[in-house]
C-alpha cells in the first residue's frame, strides 16, 4: 500500500497514488490491493459479525499531476468530494481492533490463560486488564516506523512502551533490508527473551514469515567467554583481549579506581582499536539498537557506533529515572557521536496507573522528603516531555508555587479503575524482618489460593541486588512450608525470569525490562536513605530503585520496610496520596538545582540556534518576552547573566497588564 487511512466514520480508505503525469488503469492494482488486505482482516474473528466482515474498505486513486481526468482518478480539488460520498461505516466500535490489526500488533502479548470463578477477583481484574485492546498511539508509531540514516535516541518513562517500539523496529527495518545484519542488544539478560518472541510475532504478522536469526542477532552486551555480546563479539572480531567482569575488576589501574567495569574495558577496545589506524574498526552490523541505555556507559554507544557501517544507524532507547549504576545522565548524542539525533519521545504510560507513577516520580525526586528534593531536571521541558502538565497553567519560574499533575490522555484511566486507591498502592512498616516475611508470605498465599492470581502475576524485589539471596530466604522457606515453589530470578538460567509455577525473587537489576500484576517491595527502608553513606550519588540511586521497583507493577504494589526510616517513608507517601497524587512544590531556582543531581535536556541544533538568535538580538527583546509567555521557550535557557533582566521586565509587565 502507499498509504491507508483509517476512520471511525468510513472505516478504511486506502490510497494508490500516482506520482507522475500519466495514469493508466489502475483497477487491477486497486482490487489486488483490496483483497490482499480484505483476507488478512478476514482473519480475525473480532472483525467478522455472524460470520460478515463487518469493516468498511473503499479504494481511491490519487494522482495530482495527471492532468487528463477520468471517474477513478482523483486530485486535490475533487479527493474530499469523493471521500465524502462514502457511506457511514456501520460499525466504527470496531475501530481500535482494525487499527491494531493493521499495525501488526494484536498478537504482540501473550494472553494468560484464567480459568475464573469468582467474578471481580484479582485475576478477574487483570484479565480485564490484559484483553483490552492496546494499539501503538501517534508517537510509538512514529517511532517504530520513522528512522533516519544516522543515531536515532528514543526516550520515555516507565511504561511507555520503549522495549516494544525497539523490538517492532528491529523486525520492521528487518522485514524491510532482510540483506542488513541488525543487532537488539540491552543490559538486563532476561530481556533476550522477550525480543525474541516479540520480534518473531512481528515478523508473522507483517510477513507471514519467521526471522532469519542469522541476519537479526539479540545478544547482551557485554556477553562472556560462552555466550555472545557486542562487547565480547567486537574483540572476537578485532582480536582484542577479552575482560569478563573479574578479570576487568582485577586489571583497572589506579587513576581509573572510580570506572565502573564495563565503562572501563569498552573505552580500553575503543582506544586499542583507534590505536592501529583511523581505520581499525570493522563493519559489524547495518543497525545497532540498544535498550536500557541509562545503564550502559557511554563508551559502550561508541564502541556500537565505530562498529556499524555508513551510515551510522545507532538507535537507543533510555529512562533516566532507572538509572542504577551511574551517577549522571546521558551526554547528548553530539558529544557522545559528535554527531545529531533524531529524538523521539514517549510521554505515554501504559503500564503503572496514575498513583503509583505520580508516586514513583515523586519518591524517585523526593518532592516531598524532609530533607528536600534529591535530583532534578535541568529544563523546565522535560516535565512536559514526561506527560506531566501545570495544573493552573502557570509558568514554571524559580520560585513560583507549581501544581505538576498527568492527564487521562498521558496515564489513561482503565489502568487506575480496576481497584481503590488504598488497594492499588499500601505502603507497610514492620519492627522485624520475621514480621515482614510472615506477612509477605500470607499475602502471596492468599493471592495464589484465595484471589485467583497466578504465579506468574507476582514478583518479589530486593533492593540489593547482592544480598537478594541471604534476605529472601525466610520468605522463601515459609513459602515452601505452605507447597507454594518460588525460585531467584536468573540463577540457573540468567536469561529466565519467571518459571511456571513458581513465584519470582529478584534483585532490582534483574526486575528491569519486566513486569507483573502483584509487585512486593521489600526492605524499601533502604531506599529511603543510606545510613552509612548519605552522599547525593548513593541517595540518587537508591531513589532509582525505589522508583524502578515501583513501575515493574501494572496494577498492585506492596512496598514493605522496617524500622523509623521506614515510618519516614510511609510519611513520604502519605503526602504524595494528601496532594491527590500531584506533585505541588516550589519551584528551585538555578542555584538550588546546580546543587542536585541533574537530569539534562540538552538541545538540538536548530534550539541552540535559535536561543543564540535570541541572545545576539536582544535589541528586539519583545519577541523573547512572547516567546516565553507563549511556551516555546524558558528563561532557563538563556545564559544566567540574562535571566534577572527578562523575569524583571516579565515581572513589571504582568504588574503594568501591558504586552
Amino acid at each position: 500500500m502507499d498509504a491507508i487511512w483509517i476512520s471511525e466514520k468510513y472505516g478504511i480508505v486506502i490510497f494508490d497514488l500516482v506520482e507522475g503525469d500519466v495514469c493508466d488503469d489502475r483497477s487491477q492494482i486497486k482490487d489486488e490491493v483490496f483483497y490482499k488486505i480484505r483476507s488478512k482482516l478476514g482473519q480475525y474473528p473480532k472483525l467478522n459479525i455472524k460470520r460478515e466482515f463487518a469493516v468498511s474498505m473503499n479504494v481511491i486513486t490519487y494522482a495530482p499531476a495527471v492532468h487528463s481526468r477520468n471517474d477513478d482518478i482523483f486530485s486535490d480539488i475533487n479527493l474530499l468530494p469523493e471521500i465524502e460520498r462514502i457511506e457511514d461505516w456501520d460499525h466504527p466500535e470496531l475501530f481500535s481492533n482494525v487499527l491494531s490489526v493493521i499495525q501488526s500488533v494484536v498478537n504482540l502479548k501473550e494472553e494468560t490463560k484464567r480459568d475464573i470463578l469468582v467474578p471481580g477477583s484479582r485475576g478477574d481484574k487483570i484479565l480485564t486488564l490484559e484483553k483490552t485492546l492496546a494499539n501503538l498511539d501517534g508517537q510509538q508509531e512514529r517511532a517504530v516506523v520513522e528512522y533516519r540514516d544516522g543515531p536515532q535516541r528514543i526516550r520515555g518513562l516507565a511504561g511507555s512502551g520503549k522495549t516494544i517500539v525497539l523490538a517492532l523496529k528491529a523486525a520492521y527495518l528487518h522485514v524491510l533490508h532482510p540483506e542488513w545484519d541488525i543487532c537488539v542488544t540491552f543490559n538486563t539478560r532476561s530481556l533476550k527473551e522477550q525480543f525474541k518472541k516479540l520480534i518473531s510475532k512481528f515478523c508473522a504478522n507483517q510477513a507471514g514469515d519467521t526471522p532469519n536469526w542469522e541476519k537479526i542477532k539479540i545478544i547482551h552486551a557485554w556477553g562472556g567467554v560462552k555466550s555472545e555480546g557486542v562487547y565480547s563479539e567486537v574483540c572476537k572480531e578485532h582480536g582484542l583481549e577479552f575482560f569478563d567482569l573479574s578479570k576487568a575488576r582485577n586489571s583497572k589501574i589506579l587513576n581509573r579506581a572510580n570506572e565502573l567495569e564495563f565503562d572501563y574495558v569498552c573505552k580500553k577496545a575503543n582506544e586499542e582499536i583507534r590505536g592501529r589506524d583511523k581505520d581499525g574498526f570493522k563493519k559489524m552490523y547495518d543497525v545497532i539498537l540498544i535498550d536500557e541505555a541509562q545503564d550502559l556507559p557511554e563508551s559502550f554507544l561508541q564502541l556500537c557506533f565505530n562498529v556499524l557501517g555508513t551510515p551510522k544507524r545507532i538507535i537507543y532507547a533510555y529512562d533516566e529515572l532507572q538509572n542504577l549504576n551511574k551517577g549522571e545522565s546521558l551526554q547528548s548524542p553530539l558529544d557522545i557521536f559528535g554527531v545529531e539525533a533524531q529524538d523521539t519521545i514517549l510521554k505515554k504510560c501504559y503500564r503503572n496507573s496514575r498513583p503509583l507513577l505520580v508516586t514513583a516520580h515523586a519518591l524517585g525526586f523526593g518532592i516531598y522528603r524532609e530533607g528536600g528534593m534529591v535530583q532534578f531536571f535541568d529544563r523546565p521541558q522535560l516535565w512536559q516531555e514526561l506527560g506531566y502538565s501545570e495544573k493552573n497553567g502557570l509558568q514554571l519560574n524559580p520560585g513560583a508555587n507549581v501544581c505538576l499533575l498527568r492527564t487521562n490522555d498521558n496515564s489513561p484511566l482503565y489502568l487506575q479503575q480496576h481497584s481503590t486507591i488504598e488497594d492499588i498502592l499500601i505502603f507497610k512498616k514492620f519492627d522485624t524482618i520475621d514480621q515482614q516475611s510472615k506477612w509477605i508470605a500470607r499475602e502471596i498465599e492468599n493471592n495464589i489460593k484465595n484471589e485467583e492470581l497466578k504465579y506468574s502475576d507476582i514478583v518479589v524485589i530486593n533492593p540489593n541486588a547482592i544480598t537478594t539471596k541471604k534476605e529472601i530466604t525466610s520468605i522463601r522457606s515459609i513459602l515452601q512450608g505452605i507447597g507454594i515453589s518460588s525460585h531467584i530470578a536468573g540463577e540457573i538460567d540468567s536469561d529466565i525470569f519467571f518459571q511456571e509455577k513458581s513465584i519470582t525473587f529478584t534483585g532490582i537489576n534483574r526486575a528491569k525490562g519486566n513486569e507483573s500484576a502483584m509487585v512486593y517491595i521489600i526492605n524499601a527502608q533502604d531506599c529511603y536513605s543510606n545510613e552509612k553513606l548519605e552522599d547525593n550519588k548513593s541517595l540518587l540511586k537508591k531513589r532509582n530503585i525505589l522508583f524502578t521497583a515501583i513501575t515493574r507493577s501494572k496494577a498492585w504494589v506492596r512496598v514493605c520496610g522496617i524500622g523509623e526510616r521506614m515510618d519516614k517513608l510511609i510519611e513520604e507517601y502519605e503526602k504524595v496520596k494528601a496532594h491527590n497524587f500531584e506533585l505541588n512544590f516550589s519551584y528551585p531556582t538555578s542555584q538550588e538545582i546546580q546543587e542536585m543531581n541533574l537530569i539534562h535536556r540538552d538541545f538540538s541544533s536548530e534550539e541552540s540556534a535559535k536561543i543564540s538568535s535570541d541572545v545576539g538580538a536582544m535589541s528586539d527583546t519583545l519577541d523573547v518576552i512572547r516567546r516565553i509567555k507563549q511556551g516555546d521557550a524558558f528563561i532557563e535557557d538563556y545564559p544566567e547573566e540574562l535571566q534577572i533582566f527578562l523575569k524583571k521586565i516579565i515581572h513589571d509587565q504582568e504588574n503594568n497588564k501591558t504586552d
